[in-house]
């Protein structure tokens, strides 16, 4: 019988805002506080966050969550974090933060390129990924090469949530589903590999490596320290936690063998999970979570960020302060779609196909509105996720549903649009915080709360409405797809002359 006085906590951090969220045993929502984190660009293409500061965040998201929630902090019985996949979070010997590069950085786009061309067979063969900017180890592999003096002083190499972990426990430790996911794990046993190191040039990058464990493995449990700063109860144990797009897919209801999962967040996140990792050199990357237990994905920065860059710029410096993506879908809804509607690129952070690839709006006429714009941009980045799907489903991945999350799921036309352009039901998610959410699931999977994920997952989550398909809308998109494939094709040779002039 579930205990009515226990609770997990999960903590997911993204490239943004940090949330601590508290659950009860049947997935039900007690508290929430999440706090806005600031990203700089010293240079360009460089987006980087200052550590301390996530830190004192992290620290005012649990306190506040534990107070709005009005317990007993005694009664959490496990936590577990959650955080953006690659980056690179490195702590000097001292174990003081040293860099905390986030995963929309474009750095090492020329180095990630010279590897892919010189070891870009021989690394997919090992790790199931060829390289890319953001990719934790072609970012070390920049900083070694760029940075001498920073990669003297590392001495641990850390992702997101890892960071957290560290914090809160002390423990340096990371997961197979974060390791696996930024290329530095020999698949499919999810293990460190010399040679795998030896192809990023990084031989010597050994020792910086955390203590690998699986993301329901208990990474250690709250310090003394770390209590006094949180209010959590010291000894409380902390899982290793999860790349956060795996938790958002558990924290969604999807965990079995044949389940697709679509995350229209930061990042365009469109995964299908497996008993074993698909191998096919044109799929972006797989991550595994536990033996017989893979994602593959195919992912870019090319989604939700697009809205949330729309709003900030135009809408907040407006007079829609109140309610702004509101505003955006009521936009939209009352925008009827035609066939001369314009179109819009989402590369404002560049593309998978090329870090070179900018945003832009094409076809604009004197009777298009701001929902025309809005449509546009919401179109395109559902454009990106179907042209994701499409190497997925052409390695042979198959699904005929999909459950949706990230803030593209609070959209009250996004998923229609998702429904409509895929020609699949989908499903959207009971729980608003699913990374949140599938972090304490596999804090209540790893101190036996639940015998399993599927224990876990049918105890904790729920779907809030499924979206059926129009077919005469898949025809319209069908259409608009197409041109919008050829209208990328055509602007290739203006991006690249574009860049090389830069």
């Amino acid at each position: 019988m579930v205990d009515e006085n226990t609770y997990v906590l999960g903590l997911d951090a993204g490239n943004t805002v940090i949330k601590a969220v508290l659950f009860d045993l049947h997935g039900r929502q007690i508290a929430m506080h999440a706090l806005d984190g600031q990203s700089s660009t010293p240079q360009p293409g460089h987006v980087e966050r200052d550590l301390n500061e996530l830190w004192d965040n992290a620290q005012q998201a649990i306190k506040g969550c534990i107070e709005n929630a009005n317990i007993k902090p005694s009664q959490i019985a496990a936590i577990g974090c959650a955080g953006h996949g690659n980056g690179l979070y490195l702590l000097d010997r001292q174990d003081e933060p040293l860099v905390g590069i986030q995963s929309l950085d474009t750095r090492a786009a020329g180095h990630a390129e010279e590897l892919r061309t010189a070891n870009g067979a021989a690394l997919h063969a090992l790790c199931l990924q060829e390289p890319w900017p953001s990719q934790t180890p072609v970012l070390l592999a920049w900083i070694k090469a760029n940075r001498p003096d920073l990669y003297q002083k590392a001495g641990t190499l850390l992702l997101c949530k890892d960071f957290m972990t560290f914090k809160l426990t002390g423990e340096r430790v990371s997961d197979i589903s974060d390791m696996s996911g930024c290329g530095l794990t020999r698949m499919p046993e999810c293990v460190y590999d010399e040679d795998l190191l030896s192809l990023y040039g990084l031989s010597d990058a050994r020792q910086l490596l955390p203590r690998l464990i699986r993301p329901t493995d208990v990474a250690g449990r709250i310090s003394e320290v770390a209590a006094e700063l949180t209010g959590l109860v010291a000894g409380t144990p902390v899982i290793g936690g999860y790349f956060d797009v795996v938790a958002s897919a558990i924290g969604s209801g999807v965990v079995n063998p044949g389940e697709a999962s679509i995350i229209a967040g930061t990042w365009s996140i469109n995964q299908v999970f497996s008993d074993a990792p698909v191998v096919d050199r044109s799929m972006f990357m797989a991550s595994g979570f536990a033996p017989g237990r893979f994602v593959n994905i195919e992912a870019s920065a090319t989604s939700a960020a697009n809205l949330e860059w729309y709003v900030r710029e135009f809408i907040e410096r407006g007079e829609h302060h109140d309610d702004p993506f509101g505003y955006c879908n009521d936009r939209i809804a009352e925008t009827t779609p035609a066939a001369d509607d314009p179109y819009f690129h989402p590369f404002l952070y560049g593309s998978g196909q090329g870090a070179d690839y900018r945003a832009g709006f094409y076809g604009l006429a004197g009777w298009h509105s701001e929902g025309h714009l809005l449509r546009a941009l919401f179109e395109g980045v559902l454009f990106e996720h179907r042209r994701h799907i499409g190497v997925l489903q052409s390695s042979g991945v198959q699904f005929d549903a999909a459950t949706l999350s990230g803030g593209g799921a609070r959209s009250p036309v996004w998923p229609q649009m998702f429904a409509d352009c895929l020609g699949v039901p989908i499903a959207v998610a009971d729980a608003r915080e699913t990374g949140a959410l599938g972090a304490a699931i596999g804090a209540g999977v790893g101190t036996g709360l639940f015998a399993s994920y599927e224990d876990a997952v049918s105890a904790m989550t729920d779907i809030r409405r499924t979206y059926q398909p129009d077919t005469a809308m898949k025809a319209f998109y069908d259409r608009r797809y197409q041109t919008y494939l050829n209208l990328t094709e055509a602007m290739k040779a203006f991006w690249s002359t574009w860049a090389s002039s830069n």
